[in-house]
């Protein structure tokens, strides 16, 4: 299987930590994490896991583990700190050195430009609400891909809209913290169109580049046979999967969704702009009944985030996409657990259960892909323990430990079962 990718995933805020040094400037989630209450026990991204400086020591990780791709993400707010006008070089820089030093390693960089941490001036003047934010991703974009276009040719846009939308604007549970149904609608509709107006540019500076987008999607099972439970897993499905899947690869949002995006001539042809790959993130799925309501499955297993462990739900779900919309290529971009995780006496984490976790979850993958699913990669989230945004540091999902206070690494036993998985898949 030398043409499928293994690799691991991150985000900037979750794991750089450096928020004040080399000219980078206040992000919306700087400015929620200092907002009493939003952030379990008032806990912030400003070290994380001190990614910045000690990214080498995480390369050579990675090198270890075996992986052939790492999926990182760029931070806006240091590379343009105001959100638009001057590129301050010094936060280039530091995405020049990390895809250097990755490509020294033999591991590919697969960067996404925006994993939710807007500049807070852009939120100031709007945010994702904004047409102008839209606009200002796009010599964003220039910036980023113009410094490391001649090494990187895998480029994401976003990481999942829906969370940017709905959590960011709609209830209020992640940075900028906002209300509003609406706002959310218009959120999501100008990341979309900021997505296509940047896959253009990619392009255009980077001729042979791959550009995708990356979405969390999940696969949605009416609670019973009913017609009432059908219709309600129909409206989760059209408002969690189809208000993104069908203007990005059919040009127009679903007309059985009660909402209202801003549109202008010209928006939807921009939105559905060629990609190359489709990024899934998938944790879990929905069951729904008459409401409609989201309900839990009696019996099973939970992670610590209180997510049911369904791994068919994942193969079912790559099934509908390839069958309805047929992306060229499809990566999982996302895909782990969190467990409340300890080192045991030995100095080990022996984390059984996202062992099992993540061998199930990769063998409904393999059967997508033997079943004809063009899937061409797998990456784990994640690669570290890390900041889990409004859950602070009380959520585990690494596949390396963090010991916070010293900020040790510690390989898990699941970092050396994935190394062996990948050996076994390689040679296949």
């Amino acid at each position: 299987m030398s043409d499928f990718l293994w690799g691991a995933a991150t985000a900037a805020y979750q794991i750089e930590g450096a928020v004040d040094e080399d000219g980078r400037g206040e992000s919306i989630w700087d400015r929620f994490c200092a907002t009493p209450g939003k952030v379990r026990a008032g806990e912030t991204g400003s070290i994380a896991c001190d990614f910045y400086h000690r990214y080498p020591e995480d390369i050579a990780l990675m090198r270890e583990l075996g992986i052939d791709a790492f999926r990182f993400s760029v931070a806006w707010p240091r590379v343009i700190p105001e959100g638009r006008g001057a590129v301050n070089d010094a936060g280039l820089d530091f995405y020049d050195r990390l895809v250097d030093e990755l490509l020294a390693a033999g591991i590919q960089p697969f960067p996404t430009l925006y994993h939710w941490d807007l500049p807070q001036r852009l939120e100031d003047e709007g945010g994702w609400t904004a047409r102008s934010t839209a606009e200002a991703f796009v010599p964003y974009a220039e910036a980023v891909v113009g410094r490391l276009g001649d090494r990187v040719t895998h480029w994401t846009t976003h990481n999942e809209p829906w969370v940017v939308a709905w959590l960011g604007y709609g209830w209020g549970e992640h940075a900028p913290g906002r209300t509003s149904e609406q706002d959310a609608v218009d959120a999501a509709h100008h990341v979309l169109l900021s997505h296509g107006w940047a896959a253009d540019v990619i392009r255009r500076d980077v001729p042979d580049a791959r550009v995708g987008i990356v979405l969390n999607l999940e696969h949605v099972d009416p609670a019973t046979g009913s017609e009432a439970d059908a219709a309600a897993a129909r409206e989760v499905d059209g408002r969690a999967n189809r208000w993104f899947l069908d203007p990005i690869f059919r040009g127009a949002y679903p007309e059985d969704v009660d909402l209202k995006p801003p549109v202008r001539d010209g928006d939807l042809a921009a939105v559905g702009a060629r990609i190359d790959f489709l990024g899934i993130n998938n944790y879990f799925r929905f069951v729904v009944r008459e409401g409609p309501e989201i309900v839990e499955v009696p019996g099973g297993t939970r992670t610590d985030m209180g997510w049911e462990v369904h791994p068919e739900s994942l193969y079912k779900l790559l099934r509908r996409v390839a069958d309805e919309y047929a992306p060229p290529s499809i990566y999982i971009t996302e895909n782990g657990a969190a467990y409340a995780d300890v080192r045991s006496h030995d100095g080990g984490v022996h984390d059984l259960e996202r062992i099992d976790f993540l061998a199930t979850h990769t063998d409904a993958v393999m059967r997508a892909r033997d079943d004809g699913v063009p899937v061409d990669g797998y990456f784990v989230w994640s690669f570290l323990d890390n900041f889990e945004w409004a859950q602070g540091y009380a959520k585990r999902f690494g596949i390396v430990y963090v010991d916070y206070p010293t900020l040790e690494r510690v390989p898990k036993d699941s970092f050396h079962w994935y190394r062996q998985r990948i050996e076994s898949l390689q040679r296949v």
